[in-house]
């Protein structure tokens, strides 16, 4: 069994390091999806790190491509890459890109990300390919929650019903904040579980901090038939980094390398 609360603990520092030595970035959002991308990486997906383009791999695309750290992150603890790579991110020449690049084929990278709302379109077309191949293919879609206020995601959510992709699950990172502040005061999206059974999904409320919570989701997910399932993870921006949780100024922010100790120490007493 995965410790997951030590792995994620060194996930967020992989971050947390990368991001000061690049001196640019997204802070809040990379590190509070980390407990999700753990029991995805280190419990749920089936994958190898030393055959990266497995046909029978299950998939993950990041819609919300500016937290592009935490997948990151995730990928080099688990062996797809040297972490010491890490400290490159943001860097000309780099295949850590500020958002995910295809054009680098950085393995374990399914795709790049873009403008937010496409990702969640890709997913389904992936999802549908995988079926028409007769493949055992899941696919993970990792989205924001700011991203439910663009109409891309809900043509998607309609198609993706319609076509009974029961091998696609969405799953958004629910803070509440996005760049201009909160998610209700910038354009309101409750009640989001209800909205999405109204489109024909299955939707599960979970705390996404919570890691028997995360894979009790997820095996439900993979056992929800005839429909795609949404799980929607309460999540704390800047989770583990108690100085900037629920800050939405970090959205974009990174720490300093003069912060960066006080950050990793007070990583020490998250949980």
């Amino acid at each position: 069994m995965t410790d997951f609360e030590n792995t994620a603990k060194h996930i967020r520092e992989l971050i947390l390091t990368s991001l000061a030595e690049a001196g640019s970035g997204h802070t809040g959002g990379s590190l509070d999806l980390v407990d999700i991308f753990t029991v995805l990486y280190f419990d749920h997906l089936r994958h190898d790190p030393h055959i990266p383009q497995w046909e029978g791999r299950d998939k993950v695309v990041l819609s919300i491509g500016h937290t592009a750290p935490a997948l990151y992150a995730t990928l080099a603890a688990a062996g797809y890459f040297p972490e010491e790579e890490m400290l490159t991110l943001r860097k000309l020449g780099s295949r850590l890109q500020g958002h995910p690049s295809y054009e680098f084929k950085l393995p374990g990278l399914e795709t790049c990300s873009g403008s937010l709302g496409q990702g969640l379109g890709v997913s389904l077309g992936m999802a549908m390919s995988a079926k028409m191949d007769g493949l055992s293919t899941r696919v993970y879609c990792i989205m924001g929650d700011g991203e439910q206020q663009e109409g891309s995601v809900w043509e998607t959510a309609m198609a993706a019903a319609h076509h009974k992709a029961d091998n696609l699950c969405a799953i958004i990172d629910r803070n509440r904040l996005q760049i201009d502040g909160g998610t209700e005061d910038v354009m309101g999206i409750d009640p989001l579980k209800d909205k999405w059974i109204a489109f024909g999904w299955k939707a599960i409320e979970i705390d996404g901090h919570d890691y028997s919570q995360i894979k009790m989701a997820l095996e439900v997910a993979e056992m929800t038939k005839g429909q795609p399932t949404v799980i929607i993870a309460d999540t704390i921006m800047g989770k583990g980094v108690k100085s900037i949780e629920n800050n939405n100024q970090w959205h974009g922010k990174v720490p300093t390398k003069e912060q960066l100790p006080e950050f990793l120490r007070e990583l020490e007493g998250e949980r």
